[in-house]
């Protein structure tokens, strides 16, 4: 088992920038897909990011592709998501998730271990 703790988030003007992390602890953390998604108030869990768990495959969502980027520094047992050039539409609480496959999927439903999420808040 693993546990996920974000942290990062906050407000932000548009154009601005925010680097989310998710710490984790637990079983060896390089044995795991990690995952970020976000969630705004009425809205489904939508994928943001994934990184394989040695870091060399990375995967985007549509809407945030070429504006946010995923890394990873197994050492430290955590997983960035640099996000620039934010807009107001990219508000939600972010989650980070983990999941043992050795495919880094885009769905919630695949992932087994989740964070509490953090909260971000873009500004007009």
């Amino acid at each position: 088992q693993v546990q996920l703790v974000e942290s990062g988030g906050g407000l932000v003007q548009a154009g601005g920038s925010l680097r989310l992390s998710c710490a984790a602890s637990g079983r060896t953390f390089s044995d795991y897909c990690v995952g970020w998604f976000r969630q705004a108030p009425g809205k489904e869990r939508e994928f943001v990011a994934a990184i394989s768990r040695g870091g060399s495959k990375t995967s985007y969502g549509n809407s945030v592709q070429g504006r946010f980027t995923i890394s990873r520094d197994n050492a430290k047992n955590t997983v960035y998501l640099q996000m620039n050039s934010l807009k107001p539409e990219d508000t939600a609480v972010y989650y980070c998730a983990a999941d043992r496959r050795s495919y880094c999927a885009s769905s919630p439903s695949d992932y087994d271990y989740w964070g509490q999420g953090t909260q971000v808040t873009v500004s007009s």
